[in-house]
């Protein structure tokens, strides 16, 4: 019997009142905030316009100090979805303040708790240094702290504000393309914003920007990860690495076997040497030398998704709502972006005419 030939030919308006109308939920956990819906582009025949917007999978991992585990260490983080795209954030607690009888995690986890609850203000949440004063002049405990704030835009623009040492890497086809450098006073003295007067601030933050394409992976971290591994452990760990949450593990993982290793030269040892630092002439004849960094060791890793572009005569702009770039744990991006396809694929299927 012969296969029946189908008509691939749709109505137009009824197609965009399938699609436009019902925007899918890209996540479930956490709920992704409400959307803004623009107006539909007017008609224009003969016209192909081509939308997609970013999707950005995220995993993260914090291990901490061998000496800390009872408390969690003192790093802290957060991952949150916004009005924009995303934001994410690393605080290193300073452990310093142990001495003062300060425990040094209360002022990295409060800076993170505000931060991550004022990525929701939709004023703010589009600048990191402005999210980042904000966070810094709610917190109300004593001590200091590293920090890094990211914010993805839809358009895949990623805007950094950073002071100390936390670090951000992209990675794009198998080389660094981009890296903070670390804000210091002087050699293992980086920059902090802290709970006493007449210190860093948020104006003091290193502000910078890069623009992701599809592919690109993102990791940012705590000078736990960077002391401990040098940045093509990094890229050959990410690439090899379907998902994030296995990259972000494996990286941190990878920081704490090294940082233990009293035979790893780190890169934070290559660094002391070069700024003039190293173990005394007396422990050189002992065999002793620098080696890698015990530290806490946190790793968040994120990676810019292919979203499907649909291309449309006259498709409205409304559509593009369904699509908003979002920050998730583990592969709820990617498994969306699937979703979303085998939706429309029987949309399309269904209302073919035979």
């Amino acid at each position: 019997m012969a296969s029946p030939v189908l008509k691939t030919s749709v109505s137009l308006s009824l197609l965009q009142r399938l699609l436009s109308p019902r925007p899918l939920k890209l996540s479930t956990s956490p709920t992704l905030p409400p959307r803004r819906r623009s107006a539909p582009a007017p008609a224009t025949a003969g016209s192909l316009t081509v939308r997609s917007e970013v999707s950005f999978a995220t995993g993260a991992h914090l291990i901490p100090h061998p000496k800390k585990v009872g408390r969690g260490g003192e790093d802290a983080f957060f991952v949150k979805n916004s009005h924009n795209g995303g934001v994410l954030g690393v605080a290193d607690g300073v452990s310093g303040w142990a001495e003062r009888n300060v425990d040094p995690s209360l002022f990295s986890k409060e800076l993170m708790a505000h931060a991550s609850s004022l990525a929701e203000d939709e004023e703010v949440s589009n600048d990191p240094q402005i999210l980042l004063g904000k966070a810094h002049a709610a917190t109300s405990s004593r001590g200091s702290a590293t920090a890094i704030i990211a914010v993805l835009e839809k358009d895949g623009t990623l805007k950094i504000a950073n002071v100390g040492d936390c670090g951000l890497r992209v990675i794009r086809k198998g080389r660094v393309i981009f890296c903070t450098s670390p804000l210091e006073h002087y050699f293992d003295c980086p920059f902090q914003l802290s709970s006493e007067a007449l210190t860093q601030t948020y104006s003091d933050a290193v502000v910078c920007s890069v623009r992701l394409t599809v592919g690109d992976t993102v990791v940012v971290g705590s000078d736990g990860l960077f002391d401990n591994v040098f940045d093509q452990e990094i890229v050959s760990i990410v690439s090899a690495s379907d998902d994030v949450v296995d990259a972000a593990k494996a990286l941190a993982d990878l920081a704490s076997k090294h940082s233990l290793d009293s035979g790893f030269d780190s890169p934070y040892s290559l660094e002391a040497r070069t700024r003039g630092f190293d173990v005394p002439a007396w422990k050189k004849v002992l065999g002793g030398k620098l080696t890698g960094m015990p530290d806490d060791i946190t790793v968040i890793v994120g990676r810019d998704l292919s979203i499907v572009d649909l291309g449309f005569q006259t498709m409205p702009r409304s559509l593009s709502s369904t699509h908003q770039a979002l920050i998730s744990s583990g592969s709820i991006a990617a498994a969306a972006a699937k979703n979303f396809t085998d939706k429309f694929t029987g949309l399309l299927k269904k209302f073919l005419v035979p």
